[in-house]
Parts: C-alpha cells; structure tokens; sequence
C-alpha cells in the first residue's frame, strides 16, 4: 500500500511511495508528531537523479525488518534537495561537522524538541559490507544510544549547535584590495591545476575564477592560470563527461583521467559549462571542440529538456532499464556500447575509425562496455559525424535530425511501459527549479552573444519569459514549477541567479538586436524584492531563505558548491545594476556585502570563488557607452567586468565612452581605440 508520499509533487519523494517505511514529508504536523511521540527524526535528504539515492531506496528502504523497527521507533522524514536546498544545505554542514564529509543520500537524526542533529551518515547498505554496518544495527545502536546516552546526546547536540550559529555569522573584513583578489584568483588557479584527484567535477565557479585571473599576468604565480583554464575546457569536451553522441554534460567522472561519467545529467551543470566555454571562447581559445560542445548540448537541451512551455527540465538518471522486464535499472546503458554491438552496426572501416577517434576497445572501460572519451584534439572528420549519427539512430531510433522533440519518461512505469523505437532513456525530473533555468539561460545568452547565434538567445528568452509570468504568488516569487503550478518559496540563489539571467538577457539582446529593456526592468523589480525579504540588515548580505520555526539557523551561505554561491552572485549583480542603472545605490549595498563576508575570504579562498568574482566586479567595475554597432563587436571579446549601455547621445566623432567609477576616459574615436580603453580599465591597479 503506498504511503503519504505518493500524493507528492516531487518525482524523488513518489519514488519512495511504495517503500513500507511510514515516510513523512517536512511539514508541522510530522515534526509535532515527533515531539509528542518523543521520536527521533530520521530526515532523509536526497534527488531524482542521485545514484546511490536510488541504490538505498531499492535496498534498505525496501526492507520490511528495516522498515518496521524505523516505522515503531523512529519518524521517518523525506526531503528533495531540490525542494528545499535551506535544509540540505543546514544538515549537510551538520554532517561534515561529524564524519569529515558529506554527500547524498544525506540521512541524518535529530531530536525532536529542538531539531538539532546528533548522528549522520550518507549511504547506509542493507546488509553490512563496504566497511559499513547493515543499516538495522545503525538504527538499533542510535536508538540505544537516544534513550540511555542522554547526556552525551546532548553534549553533541550542544557542539553541533554551536559550530552552526558560529558558521551563520561571518565577522566583517579589512580592506579589500588586489591583494586579497590575487589571493582568491590565483587559489581557484591552483584548485583548477589539481590533476592528481580521483572523481573530476567540472568545478565552474572556480574555473570562471581562474579565467579572470588571466588577465592580470600574474608574474609570480605558481600556477598557469591560462593553461589550467584550457585544459577544463579540453577536459569537458573530449571526456567521457560529455555525451559525443547526442550532446550534454554528465555530471562528474569517477577517475583522474575524465573518462567514465557519473551519468546522470543535470541542468545546472549544463548552463555553467556551457557560459564557461562561451567565455573560453571569448578570450582566445578558440577550439572547435567548445563551439561543437555548446551546439550539441543545445540541440539535447530543445530535444530532451524543454518543456512545451518554454522552461527546462531538471534533470536525467544515471540509470535506465535495458529491457521492459528489467526489475532495476542499470547505470548507463543509455550511454554506453558494447564492442560487439558495435561491430554488427559498422563497417570494419567504420570501427577502425571510431576506435582511432574514440576509447573504443573489446574490453571496453566501463564494465566491458564502451564510453566513448576522444582520444585526440583535431576536429572530428565528416566520416567520423556519420558514425556518431549512427549511434544516434541505435539509441533515439532515428537519425539526429528527424529527432526534434524527444518526450520524457517521467517514471520508471513510464519508461518501462512506452513502445521505445531505440534504447529506454532514463527518467527525466520534468520539474522546473528558478535557479537551474536561470543557469541555462545565462550560458545560452553569453553563447548566443559570443557565438552570434540568435537561436541560442531565443531559447533563452522563451524559458525567461515563463518564469517572468508564471513564477509569482501573490507578491513572492516561487522557486519551482510542477506541470503548470508554482510551488515552494524562493530562496536567494533564486533571486540571484535569476536576475543575472535577466541582466545577461539585457546585454546579449543588445548585442543581437533588437534590444529588450524589459528584462532591465525585470530585474529591478525583483532586485527589490530581494532587498526586502532576505537582505541582512544587521550583518550584510542575503539570507538563504526567509525566517522560518522549522530551521536550526538562518543561514547566509558564502561557499560554492555544484551550484555558484547565491552571495557571490548577488553581489556581482549589484554592481552591475549600479553601472546598468547608475544608482550608486546598489555599490553601496554591494560594498557592506563584500565587507560581511571579507573575512572568510581571507580565510578560506578555497570556499569562494564567486565571491573573488563579486569582488573582481567591484575593484574592476567598467561601463561602457557605445552604439548597438559596436556593442555586437565588443561583447565577443571577454570581458568579465564589463557592462554595455547603448547610448545615442555621444561625444561628435567619438565610437564610445570608457567609464570606471566615477570618471570616464576620453572618447575613443574607434573600435581599436575602445577596445584598449576596455581592457586597460578591467586591470586596475588602485
């Protein structure tokens, strides 16, 4: 018999629907029922798309013993991350706090009076084995431990508590001057050059950061800054991490050597990619490899992501059933190849030419099958884009461009159910989250910009739209989109990103007429919104989420994780509003923020990047006055401090007005002239 969680909106919540644990949703009646009943909270924290989610939801969540000791001993509670990041974000700094590291699934226990952890783990196995005790004796000792250890529960309550409130309030900074700009630039630069790890991320927000410091030369540095830059992008785009076959980014590799991707794709990571390698672009490296990356990922978003609505999906499985008979799904299948598969569907000529492009072995290089990473940087010949065609047609069942529209499994019935002409694709999360979209359609407006590709644009401009119309109720904006309906407050990375979207929109139509004010004006108007629900007025800066009784803190977080940090962003776009706008106003805000959070950036440059790009904006701010003409040729170049106003009213004979601060430099009465006076005002030296 299903429980509460079938009626949920969120795909990650119904897939445990048939579990027989009793599980809640994060609402008053479940933690009113824990303190009466004084029983501790199991909070289970993980997504859609999470492998090892999935792995413990078929396993231990499944298991009747398990779920009838939780179910009398316990309260079981179920939450989406993507739902609400505020709690993920609070339980996960609880967890790291404890065991050194965190991940998902996030499963954590918290007394009931006062919502405060006191032990956690991430994935918990059926039956012990990994190091790792069977997840019934992890819930027999935690409740012996609840009921007789009373003090020590609370000692390491009190701990917890304690280091939570201490990370919520950031003492305020010194100065913040170049010097703690190349601090923070050149340690992204060094994170960037790290080529010994294990699992690869894409790590955007470090690589944006490190992009910026190229520019500045710095003559000392123990890190080649350009390289590293480079070589993210070359490691994105000949990886495993990269789906050659039908466009779009996975969302990490398991190894050193970029080649066998996690498999799940998610929106977030696509949009930060695909605005990175616009920006490698932009600024010199121009490699085949970015432009046919950034295509193919935008053919598979209008395939695959978006919804007849405008807005992009969330995200896709690792896993996907290869037969309709399958009890579990497997991770990859829809990816991967077999060698003897693949010489039934090619030539001998064929095969030898995949395999001279590709890691295509017999042995294969993940679990005797194939993911194809190229093996050499030269740009792939029309021969070789016949073969991927071919591969298209065996998983899609047609040739790429017959395949417009591709429509989502929503669920596993649905994926195992529908008549397939190629492979069963994976799940698709079809909700629409404000943030994600606003990452896509910051990357499509930059690609469209740097790349002239109008299309791009128009895609971007269809998914801001529907959130411009649809993402308000009453007078709070909403966070997601569930088939038509707004659900959930938004939080700040909402706000943040989204109205850096806008502010993207609002410089890359004026590069690629015709221009759109509206969206400036958008954005001024939720920038006000913004202010008044989650600014800081006693510290600086933007809390998470609005004050809430369910919350443990209120927390302002600085720190960027797969997503760029809400703060840092925010205050970039401050100042582009004080440029955009010329309200000083916003610098003024954007100043005190800074100052709130100066002090951890002096401390953990690691934690931040995006505020070292916030602060790269503040120290660096330039705007430039010039004609739609010129804008179109300037916005191609990098130039990461830069915002462009077309202004009609210029100085006789003059192509543009250069202005830093509160001073312009003389008129440049041409595009090379302009384009100096560009570059020399993002390199301050005061």
């Amino acid at each position: 018999m299903p429980n509460r969680l079938a009626q949920a909106q969120s795909l990650y919540l119904r897939k445990h629907a048939e579990n027989p644990i009793d599980w809640w949703s994060w609402d008053n009646e479940a933690l009113e029922t824990a303190k009466r009943e004084n029983k501790p909270i199991f909070l289970s924290i993980g997504y859609s798309s999470c492998h090892w989610c999935t792995v413990m939801e078929g396993e231990a969540f499944s298991d009747e013993a398990i779920a009838d000791y939780m179910n009398a001993n316990f309260l079981p509670i179920k939450v989406d991350r993507e739902e609400r990041p505020d709690l993920d974000s609070i339980y996960m700094q609880a967890l790291q706090m404890m065991v050194g590291q965190g991940g998902w699934p996030l499963n954590i226990f918290l007394t009931p009076s006062d919502l405060i952890p006191f032990y956690g783990g991430t994935y918990f196995p059926l039956e012990a084995k990994y190091g790792r005790p069977g997840f019934l004796q992890v819930l027999q000792a935690i409740r012996r431990f609840y009921d007789s250890e009373t003090e020590k529960v609370e000692s390491v309550k009190a701990e917890i508590l304690a280091n939570l409130q201490s990370a919520a309030v950031q003492s305020a900074a010194g100065e913040l001057g170049n010097d703690l700009l190349r601090q923070g630039l050149e340690y992204s630069a060094g994170i960037l050059s790290s080529r010994g790890m294990g699992n690869r991320f894409p790590m955007i927000p470090y690589a944006e950061a490190a992009l910026r410091g190229v520019r500045f030369g710095f003559a000392d540095s123990r890190y080649d800054a350009a390289a590293a830059c480079q070589q993210r992008g070359l490691d994105l785009t000949l990886g495993g991490i990269f789906d050659h076959v039908a466009g779009g980014f996975h969302r990490y590799t398991v190894d050193s050597t970029w080649t066998v991707p996690h498999f799940e794709k998610m929106l977030y990571d696509n949009g930060q990619i695909v605005e990175y390698l616009a920006n490698l672009w932009s600024s010199g490296f121009e490699e085949p490899a970015f432009e046919r990356a950034i295509a193919q990922t935008v053919e598979w978003l209008k395939r695959e992501m978006t919804a007849p609505q405008g807005y992009f999906y969330a995200a896709q499985d690792a896993d996907s059933f290869v037969t309709p008979s399958d009890v579990e799904p497997e991770e990859g299948a829809f990816y991967v190849w077999r060698y003897q598969d693949l010489s039934e569907l090619l030539t001998e000529a064929e095969l030898n030419e995949l395999a001279q492009q590709f890691t295509v072995t017999a042995d294969g290089n993940f679990e005797g099958q194939n993911v194809l990473q190229r093996r050499r940087l030269e740009p792939l010949s029309d021969t070789t884009e016949l073969i991927l065609k071919k591969l298209f047609a065996v998983r899609y069942g047609a040739l790429p461009e017959t395949v417009i529209t591709f429509p989502p499994a929503q669920n596993n019935q649905e994926a195992k159910s529908q008549n397939w002409a190629g492979r069963i694709p994976p799940v698709t999360d079809t909700k629409m989250i404000v943030a994600w979209n606003s990452l896509m359609i910051s990357g499509l407006a930059r690609a469209a910009a740097v790349l002239q590709q109008p299309d791009y644009l128009k895609l971007a401009s269809k998914a801001a739209d529907f959130i411009l119309k649809h993402q308000w109720v009453g007078d709070r904006f909403q966070r997601l989109n569930y088939n038509g309906k707004p659900a959930v407050l938004a939080q700040s990375e909402d706000y943040a990103l989204f109205i850096k979207a806008l502010l993207d929109l609002d410089q890359a139509t004026q590069a690629l007429p015709p221009p759109q004010s509206s969206y400036l004006s958008h954005a001024v108007n939720l920038q006000a919104e913004f202010d008044n629900f989650l600014w800081s007025v006693e510290l600086g800066g933007y809390y998470n989420t609005d004050a809430s009784s369910d919350l443990v803190v209120r927390e302002r977080s600085f720190d960027d994780n797969a997503t760029p940090s809400a703060n840092g962003v925010a205050i970039a776009n401050l100042i582009r509003f004080a440029l955009r706008t010329e309200n000083l106003q916003y610098l003024d805000r954007a100043e005190q923020a800074l100052q709130a959070f100066g002090a951890v950036m002096r401390r953990s440059p690691q934690a931040c990047p995006t505020l070292f790009s916030a602060l790269d904006w503040y120290r660096n701010h330039t705007l430039v006055r010039t004609t739609a003409e010129q804008v179109s040729a300037l916005i191609r170049r990098y130039s990461p401090t830069v915002v462009y106003k077309i202004e009609s009213n210029l100085p006789q004979q003059a192509v543009g007005l250069v202005c830093q601060g509160l001073s312009c430099k003389e008129p440049a009465l041409n595009l090379t002239q302009l384009q100096q006076q560009v570059v020399q005002s993002q390199v301050r030296k005061g």
